[in-house]
């Protein structure tokens, strides 16, 4: 498999949070339920032996899992293979919701984890949450991944990053930095033993070098490019298959507003009536994208925000280049002004930065742009450095969305749990609360758009496009199920994975 960036960032499941890190981390780890394999609208059971109901018991929300018998951990050189118990479970949730050893422990706020036996699990909430919010907490997806114990504990952190230990379909073999990842079929899986030998990630960053090792034969799959242009290019390939599936991850350009001039209003609102949305959705086509207007994606989700409802706001922003020049200058900046920033090598960042590069150069505001590998550049935009940070991601519901990047909790280097709020923002934190805590669906919907309204008004954050997942494999391969969506922005490999011949 060709992944077209230059290496890895993290391997550690809990700290895995760039495209080609989640793609891995899917084939080594289980949650304790899962996404349908190629349709993330549906959730199965995993590790735990069916869906959970959930009761109240003093006033606390409990959720109780029954886990599978004989699921195996991986071994390694140090510990052998050993039953996944809930000792190995509780570890891992407790990893996953501590700011320390994990990058998503914001979203475990107020749980408690414990054994009541060995193969029983039970999570306490201190404040009640639907199925809808609760389950992606659990889901084989980002904090809910299962480490195992004894493995964690031998490696220690510096050693997951490279060293990968779980229950899946596949496990960890060689790591040979900036070049590939070598993973080898786990025999002991407990759905079955998979159906391929192997997996060798491959780390080429450049698009044409991995469609060249497709074309020649010596890669099976590749991620291509969210390019309309390119998918047409590469269907007319004799014996190549292309797959176009969501979800479709959001772009959304999020403004510093620690670093001046972007701590003033008027300039944010500037920059975003200078921007064209028809421009950017240009450079990957309608086959593969489309326009946002709110941070989480109306196409989507419930709870996003439609062209409709943001124009009757006042916060759509539609291009105005003679609105920007004034906002400009009545901030004081009637010549413009000028910021350094990074950008991933990766086509969809790329061409979205130098996009917007572009655009503002029309209202005099000159853009610094380096080019840097995908994991530096998360790197550098999650030490605060990047004044302008535009972010492309998927999450599973508003809530995740708006509290990962807009909860003052999840701001970038000094907030309470670190994780996405690049804007420093602060102003909706009830909303998120409320909205999260409220069992109405239509008036938690209500909440949600509440609270991007006022992400708008503020314009801490211009949505821009959803991008669709793009690859390109071999008509030999057959991933094993239909693809809708996958949570994991790839194709989904697992033990039914085969080659027709």
């Amino acid at each position: 498999m060709g992944i077209r960036a230059a290496d890895i960032a993290s391997l550690d499941p809990h700290f895995a949070t760039t495209t080609q890190d989640r793609a891995l981390v899917d084939m080594v780890f289980n949650g304790l339920i899962r996404y349908k394999p190629g349709d993330s609208s549906v959730f199965e059971p995993d590790l735990a032996t069916s869906l959970p109901e959930p009761e109240m018991v003093d006033g606390k929300q409990v959720w109780t899992f029954a886990l599978r018998q004989g699921v195996m951990c991986h071994p390694t050189a140090d510990v052998p293979s050993y039953e996944l118990t809930s000792e190995d479970v509780v570890y891992s949730l407790n990893k996953a919701a501590t700011t320390d050893t994990s990058a998503y422990a914001g979203e475990y706020t107020g749980m408690s984890f414990e054994t009541v036996d060995p193969y029983t699990v039970k999570i306490t909430l201190e404040q009640p949450l639907s199925k809808v919010l609760f389950y992606p907490k659990v889901a084989n997806y980002s904090g809910g991944f299962i480490v195992c114990k004894q493995a964690a504990e031998k490696l220690g952190p510096d050693g997951l990053k490279t060293h990968p230990v779980g229950t899946g379909p596949f496990m960890f073999k060689s790591y040979d930095a900036q070049e590939k990842v070598e993973l080898v079929a786990n025999d002991a899986y407990f759905r079955g033993k998979p159906q391929l030998d192997g997996v060798d990630f491959r780390y080429i960053a450049d698009l044409n070098s991995v469609e060249l090792g497709l074309r020649g034969g010596e890669l099976d799959v590749i991620n291509g490019a969210p390019d309309q242009i390119w998918v047409e290019k590469m269907q007319g390939v004799p014996d190549v298959k292309v797959d176009v599936f969501g979800p479709g991850e959001v772009a959304v350009l999020h403004f510093n507003t620690n670093i001046p001039p972007l701590d003033k209003l008027e300039v944010r609102q500037a920059i975003a009536y200078a921007l064209d949305r028809d421009e950017f959705l240009a450079l990957v086509g309608e086959a593969v994208g489309g326009s946002v207007y709110s941070p989480v994606p109306a196409q989507f989700l419930p709870g996003g925000l439609t062209q409709e409802e943001v124009a009757a706001k006042g916060v759509e922003y539609k291009t105005d280049l003679e609105k920007a020049r004034t906002l400009l200058a009545d901030a004081g900046f009637p010549d413009g002004f000028s910021l350094q920033m990074v950008t991933s090598e990766m086509t969809g960042y790329k061409v979205l930065y130098e996009s917007m590069q572009a655009q503002l150069a029309k209202i005099g505001i000159k853009i610094d742009l380096q080019v840097v590998d995908h994991s530096t550049m998360h790197s550098t935009i999650r030490n605060d450095s990047n004044p302008l940070v535009i972010y492309i991601a998927w999450r599973p519901n508003a809530d995740i969305f708006l509290t990962r990047f807009f909860h003052s909790d999840s701001i970038v280097v000094t907030g309470a749990k670190p994780d996405t709020n690049f804007s420093h923002y602060d102003k909706i934190d009830a909303l998120i609360e409320q909205a999260r805590a409220e069992s109405d669906p239509e008036k938690q919907v209500a909440l949600w758009k509440e609270a991007q309204i006022k992400i708008l008004e503020d314009m801490v954050a211009y949505p821009i496009q959803y991008q669709s997942q793009v690859y390109a494999r071999s008509t030999n391969v057959d991933f094993g199920h239909e693809l809708k969506s996958v949570l994991a922005l790839y194709p989904g490999v697992d033990e039914t994975t085969h080659f027709l011949k």
